[in-house]
């Protein structure tokens, strides 16, 4: 099965317009898609009421994508607010039992920044993390070449596979070290992970610390050619995996939801699990 949503519910204009409040946004989300990436998680554990209030707004079957706390991942590099990382990820698990006991996880996303490199010290690290994370279903995206690298783009995927990591293919621009080429390999034969992060080159390099780098980086919209060279690319990735989850995360000029409707139109996908929708009366 083939599931395709977007990153997060709060921007999607596409969807909604101006009509719903925020607080009702992913109710109005879950009409579209069977799947979401919890973004918020990334920036701050997120307590406990919030994923249930999230799950009783998700009809069954819905399924969320959790991004890791950056701590975990080394983009906050000053002292993490924990007593230790093992306190940390220990916080950070906690955080996912309203998922697991709801059987609405898909996955956990590892995102690393572009200065996480191929090194002997990294893979050591990914390691403990998967140890920290026991059973749970692990993504992992990388943001620096050397993983995929001709020296070593075979032995990253082996390791994925050996370490039971699922490998997040990543669609982004092609613009130097901090980026990642498309490597259409499924590591785990039940799920793959798709991030679909635009292609805008300019955009994609502009320091983090620039006004609206965030803005600028994911401001693109895929054409009908590059989403038809998609649907003949999840073939091919049906043949190695069970089930593919789909995000779109160029959201910069509201383009993800778009973008998204129309990859499932394409690939004929009607998805039966979804939210009533609303009549809409005036």
């Amino acid at each position: 099965m083939i599931y395709i949503g977007v990153t997060g519910w709060g921007d999607h204009e596409f969807l909604y317009g101006h009509k719903l409040p925020a607080r009702d946004r992913l109710k109005g989300y879950a009409e579209h898609f069977p799947i979401v990436e919890v973004d918020t998680a990334f920036y701050a554990i997120q307590p406990r009421r919030n994923s249930e209030k999230w799950i009783r707004e998700t009809p069954d079957g819905f399924q969320f994508i959790v991004k890791a706390y950056q701590g975990m991942t080394g983009h906050s590099r000053g002292k993490i607010p924990f007593d230790s990382k093992e306190a940390m990820f220990a916080a950070f698990r906690e955080s996912l039992l309203p998922y697991i006991e709801n059987d609405c996880l898909a996955m956990v996303l590892f995102q690393f920044p572009p200065w996480f490199q191929c090194t002997k010290e990294n893979v050591t690290y990914l390691r403990w993390c998967k140890l920290q994370m026991g059973d749970i279903p692990l993504a992992l995206e990388f943001r620096n070449q050397t993983w995929f690298s001709e020296e070593y783009r075979d032995k990253t995927l082996q390791f994925m596979r050996e370490e039971g990591w699922i490998h997040c293919i990543c669609d982004e621009p092609q613009a130097g070290e901090g980026s990642v080429p498309l490597v259409l390999q499924a590591t785990d034969r039940g799920k793959a992970f798709i991030r679909m992060h635009g292609r805008n080159v300019y955009g994609w390099n502009k320091p983090a610390n620039g006004e609206n780098w965030r803005a600028v980086r994911f401001l693109y919209k895929y054409n009908e050619k590059e989403l038809q060279e998609w649907k003949e690319y999840l073939q091919l990735l049906q043949n190695q995996t069970n089930d593919i989850y789909m995000v779109f995360n160029n959201n910069s000029g509201g383009d993800a939801a778009l973008n998204a409707k129309q990859m499932i139109d394409m690939l004929g996908i009607t998805y039966t699990q979804l939210a009533p929708r609303q009549l809409d009366l005036f």
